[in-house]
This record gives structure tokens, sequence and C-alpha cells, in this order.
């Protein structure tokens, strides 16, 4: 039985990493077909909007996506092209893992494997309210959690630990000093944490939680925390582990996915080839297990770890000199 996804090639180096991804998955035999959507400054260009209603339709039809990196436009458009996405579809999970792998340019080669959970609609980046004085002296903008948001990205944080045997969850907030934004979080996430008795709940502060994740990262196990503190505390997890260049990232809600590479559309080097597809192919990895497909997911996590292994045409940001389509032929020769 086949599936068909959305597949959003993105900008900078996103159609050179979604091609290597596809290579993979089609190496791999899953019986995925691909509906072609166009998002970002490629798709300003084609037709004259960054989200066409096209794009749309496409992810609501199938309810998965893959998709490249974007670039939302300095001074026009949205905010930002990735928190649309996540605000029409309500993808309220954003759910980054961090795991050590080897052979990378990273502090800690071995001993972390960690998934954080981020609220993803709410908080600090539902920019509400926001509002400059005229002499600019001041600014404002609105923080808003509710009460249900803050309990179904916990429900999902345990849920997610009690699918996969993850045995702790530590909740990280600022309700020391938010009483509010923050308190309404850790209140919700005490009352759903009692729902699950055999998973171990840790509250942990966010400043403390940084420091920690550095010290002693082999500690953690999930996290699930607001949508800023998420977004930062997932990067810093990425540095952990060997940058951005194996972070994937997956937005969940009842009704759709996305799938993606968390990194940037690096124009830089768009079209020389060198691009690491390690984001996109992880992020796809994300997207079997969503599909039902564990089996395949860790077919495809373990081709990748032996590539890493053996040295294998890696790019050279992991130290080799190999190309974004040799890389990726490496990995599917033993997918």
């Amino acid at each position: 039985m086949t599936q068909t996804i959305t597949v959003i090639r993105g900008d900078g180096i996103g159609p050179e990493i979604m091609d290597a991804t596809l290579y993979v998955l089609d190496a791999m035999g899953v019986g995925l077909q691909y509906e072609d959507a166009d998002a970002g400054l490629a798709a300003l260009e084609k037709h004259g909007e960054l989200l066409p209603q096209a794009t749309m339709d496409s992810i609501r039809r199938n309810r998965v996506a893959l998709k490249s990196p974007l670039t939302t436009p300095v001074g026009e458009g949205f905010s930002s092209i990735n928190v649309e996405l996540r605000k029409r579809f309500d993808l309220y999970a954003n759910v980054r893992p961090a795991k050590s792998f080897p052979n990378t340019k990273s502090r800690f080669p071995s001993g972390v494997d960690l998934v954080t959970v981020r609220e993803n609609t709410e908080g600090a980046y539902s920019a509400e309210g926001q509002e400059t004085a005229p002499d600019g002296s001041w600014a404002v903008s609105v923080t808003r959690n509710t009460r249900k948001g803050s309990e179904r990205i916990v429900r999902y944080a345990f849920d997610l630990a009690r699918r996969t045997g993850r045995k702790k969850v530590t909740v990280v907030h600022k309700a020391n000093i938010l009483k509010s934004t923050s308190g309404i979080f850790l209140n919700a996430a005490r009352d759903v944490a009692r729902e699950y008795p055999e998973i171990e709940c840790n509250e942990m502060i966010v400043d403390n939680t940084c420091m920690q994740l550095v010290m002693r990262p082999e500690q953690f196990d999930v996290i699930v925390t607001t949508n800023l503190f998420g977004d930062i505390i997932s990067d810093l997890c990425a540095g952990l582990v060997g940058g951005l260049g194996l972070a994937p990232g997956a937005n969940i809600g009842e009704d759709a996915a996305i799938f993606e590479a968390v990194h940037g559309s690096a124009p830089d080097i768009a079209g020389k080839g060198v691009a690491n597809p390690c984001a996109l192919l992880l992020g796809a990895a994300q997207m079997l297990d969503h599909l039902g497909k564990p089996g395949d997911a860790e077919r495809l996590r373990n081709a990748i770890v032996a590539t890493l292994e053996a040295k294998d045409s890696l790019t050279p940001d992991l130290g080799g000199s190999g190309t974004t389509m040799s890389f990726a032929k490496a990995i599917a020769g033993r997918v």
C-alpha cells in the first residue's frame, strides 16, 4: 500500500538535501509517493506568494509533509513561514530528538539520547499585541499560555515516553518568576503527570536546565516545555551532539504533521553539493515512525549511524570530502 506525502523542496540548500533524502527513501522501498508543493522564496518567485493555497490544500489532503528549509523575506509577508504553517494546521507539538552520533564534532560523541517536546502554537511566539512606542523608547508583546494548550503538550510528552519506553519526563518552566504564564503550564503539567504513575516526573527551572544539559545531559530523557524555552533548549541540545546538521524536527497536530530539518536554508553553500542531508533524513525517520513504519525508521537511523562510523563519503561539515548525493548513496547502500 502506498502513501502520498507532500514534498516541499524549499530554498537555498533545500532542493539538494531533499533530492538526497528522497533517493534514500526510494532505495528503502517504503511505499511513498510524492506530491510536490512550493513555499518560501521559490513559491514567491513562481506564484507571487510565500504560501500558495495549492500548498495548503496538498498538506491538508495528504496530512503528512516532508519539508526542506524555507527562507522568509525580511520586511514582508509572515514573521515566519514555519510559524504560519504551525498556526494554520494547529501543529501544537514540536518534537526534537538529540542523540549522540559517532565521528561528529561534538562535546558528547556518546551518552546523549533525549527528546525535547515543545509547545508550538502559544506563548511568546504567538506575538500578540506587538506594539512599539513612536519614539522607540518601549515595546510590548503579549505572551499567552492556556490551560488547554499546556495540558495537551504535556500529555503528548508523557504519551511519547510511554509509547517509546522512556522513563522520565522533565517539565521545564520559570514559574518562580513568571507566575502566571509559566505557572499555568506547571500546574497543568502536575495534573497530567498523575495520570502516568509509571513515568518519573521531574520539574526544573529553565536556567538550571540549560546548565544541567551542558554538564550532565545523560540525566535527561524527555523534556517538555513552552514555546520559547523549547526553541532555545532544543538548539542547545543540538549543539551537544554536533549541531543543527544532525537535528531533525517534527511538527504534529491532530489533522496534519510536517517533518523537517530544523537548520536554515544556508544560501552561502547552495548549489555547491556539500550540504549535509542528515537532519532531513532523520526528519524522514520521524515521519516513518508517524506513518506506522517504526521498523523502516530504525533501519534508516541505523544506516546513517553505520555510514558515520565508516566515515564513508561524509560531507565537509563532518570532516569528510563527500558530496550531498555521495553521502546519501553511501547511506542508501546500507538501508
